[in-house]
């Protein structure tokens, strides 16, 4: 039973399986690689799916809705007819239809997939990407990084090794990536992005300055005027490179009016959003320290990268020409795809390797003493960026003399105020009473590629552990799914230091330290000390390459002749 890769897009999506030849792209009902995100009610009150739903946007605009993905994660409903749909209904819709066409391509059932979600997707985003699938009868055990499977698909397919900096600018979000992928191994080294930047909002702005031009406000216009506006400025954005200048007819306020669009007007408007589109980039050269010359191939991803405004940003950013002989629409699809084979252990895959990286920093809430009036400080346990799956520890002591119970609530953001970051939980755990400050819990948050985190609060004079999932969309895993997790969580659950091959290398140093006089000595309790402040950090890459290093230098002491 062949498991299907899925781009759940804000404005298309599309889905692929692996075979012997390679990536194949699934056709829709419509022989068409692209399904239109958008969903319906047909004259006769029945769902839709697709570009039936879209061909219905104009005329049809109070029963069919699309771009809907931005809204994943919250409660808003949206309205269609007399129903009320979810997000994550609404998206699961769009996976059902998608499985519907991948059974009718492939001659058998379909149960699995491997779905795509923008990197930059918070955990309640992608808890709601996952239960979408799973009402649309799909086991969704993995979700891959748009940027991650677009690099997968680029380096696989020309088999080059180097480093990629994907730009995934789609309808509704923009996911910056810098990816390495060498021996096999595709290794993500940073994450940044906007989840409400997209092909969207230049449309949104382009309407907002022919509606000012006109002195019309959206509040006057009928719902079928303002869409066909949309539409209107949709396909002008396409051309607006294209054509010196192009004229508009449109019907607005029950007036025939005209409208000249030009270049000069479209790169005055779209340049705030090209502004906003170089900080995450920025962010991610950042976070990766890599400079430009570092970067082996620009990979565009995504419809709205084919403006020739945001292709000419980016050309003056790194100097280049930017790579797009992939379809930036269909891409991802075929990253997932191969993502989808390696689950499924396809034999064309045997020795590709994945990492991915946590794209939010997780941390949780302590007393802020300097200013309590702006709330509690946010301690950052494990930071935006770390290599996943990971498991990390951090102390905390009680704030109050004789506290009966401490409140690990679990945030995730960038904010040095926990009220500015996005709340995902909390645990409480009873702990003895004692003067503020003597009463230890250790906290450990353990996050896996699926964006699923457990947190253990274990109080250090009693012992006592207690353990939650975090999921705030209940629901999301089923019992089974859930054990599995855990089961791989499990496996993480131990500092670094008492890894074997850690504890072998500090008891070797020792050896060589208690060996040595000198210089020789004070040189290895130097090396020791440093490997130690690496394995504090927890970060299973760094104690790898410092492992792999002080091993080297073991091995010259331990051939020479003071030994």
């Amino acid at each position: 039973m062949a498991i299907i890769g899925i781009d759940l897009g804000t404005t298309n999506s599309a889905c692929g399986v692996l075979t012997e030849d390679g990536v194949k792209l699934i056709p829709n009902r419509l022989g068409e690689a692209l399904t239109p995100s958008v969903v319906g009610l047909d004259d006769t009150g029945k769902l839709v799916v697709g570009k039936t739903a879209k061909e219905r946007l104009i005329n049809h605009s109070d029963t069919t809705v699309a771009a809907f993905k931005r809204l994943m994660g919250t409660d808003h409903q949206v309205k269609l007819g007399r129903q009320q749909f979810t997000a994550t209904e609404l998206s699961a819709l769009v996976l059902r239809s998608l499985k519907e066409d991948a059974e009718a391509f492939l001659g058998e059932e379909v149960s699995e997939a491997v779905i795509s979600v923008p990197a930059y997707f918070n955990d309640n985003q992608r808890q709601a990407t996952k239960l979408a699938g799973e009402l649309a009868g799909l086991k969704v055990e993995r979700l891959i990084n748009e940027p991650t499977a677009a690099a997968i698909a680029y380096g696989l397919h020309d088999k080059r090794e180097g480093n990629f900096l994907v730009l995934d600018l789609g309808g509704g979000t923009f996911d910056v990536s810098i990816l390495e992928f060498f021996d096999g191994i595709m290794e993500v080294h940073a994450s940044a992005g906007d989840n409400y930047l997209g092909g969207e909002d230049f449309v949104e702005a382009m309407i907002d300055s022919v509606l000012e031009e006109l002195q019309l406000k959206k509040s006057s216009l009928k719902p079928r005027e303002l869409q066909n506006l949309y539409m209107q400025l949709e396909t002008t954005k396409r051309r607006i490179s294209q054509q010196a200048e192009q004229l508009l007819k449109l019907n607005l306020g029950g007036r025939a009016l005209e409208w000249k669009a030009t270049p000069e007007w479209f790169e005055k408007l779209s340049t705030p959003l090209l502004l906003r589109a170089k900080r995450p980039i920025e962010r991610t050269m950042r976070d990766a320290d890599l400079p430009p010359a570092k970067i082996d191939e620009v990979v565009l991803v995504g419809g709205s990268t084919r403006l020739a405004l945001f292709r000419s940003m980016v050309g003056r950013m790194f100097g280049r020409l930017p790579s797009c002989h992939l379809d930036p629409d269909t891409v991802v699809a075929m990253g997932a795809a191969i993502q989808a084979g390696l689950k499924e252990k396809n034999s064309a895959l045997d020795d590709i390797v994945l990492t991915d990286v946590c794209p939010y920093t997780l941390g949780t809430g302590i007393v802020n003493e300097d200013s309590p009036q702006l709330g509690n400080y946010f301690l950052p346990i494990i930071e935006r960026n770390t290599v996943v799956p990971v498991s990390i520890v951090r102390s905390v002591c009680t704030a109050r003399d004789d506290q009966e119970e401490v409140c690990i609530d679990v945030y995730q953001g960038e904010n040095r105020l926990v009220k500015k970051n996005v709340y995902l939980g909390e645990l409480t755990v009873p702990v003895p009473k004692k003067p503020r400050g003597e009463e230890v819990v250790e906290v450990r948050y353990s996050y896996d590629m699926n964006g699923l985190l457990e947190v253990d609060v274990t109080v250090v004079s009693t012992g006592k552990t207690f353990n939650k999932l975090v999921e705030f969309t209940p629901g999301a895993l089923n019992e089974q799914d859930k054990a599995q997790a855990l089961e791989k969580l499990a496996k993480l659950k131990f500092h670094p230091r008492e890894d074997e091959e850690n504890r072998a290398l500090l008891a070797r140093g020792e050896r060589l330290y208690e060996a040595s006089l000198g210089e020789q000595r004070d040189y290895i309790a130097k090396l020791l000390a440093s490997f130690d402040r690496v394995l504090d950090k927890q970060n299973l890459v760094e104690i790898g390459k410092a492992r792999a290093e002080l091993t080297e230098i073991f091995d010259k002491l331990d051939g020479e002749d003071w030994i």
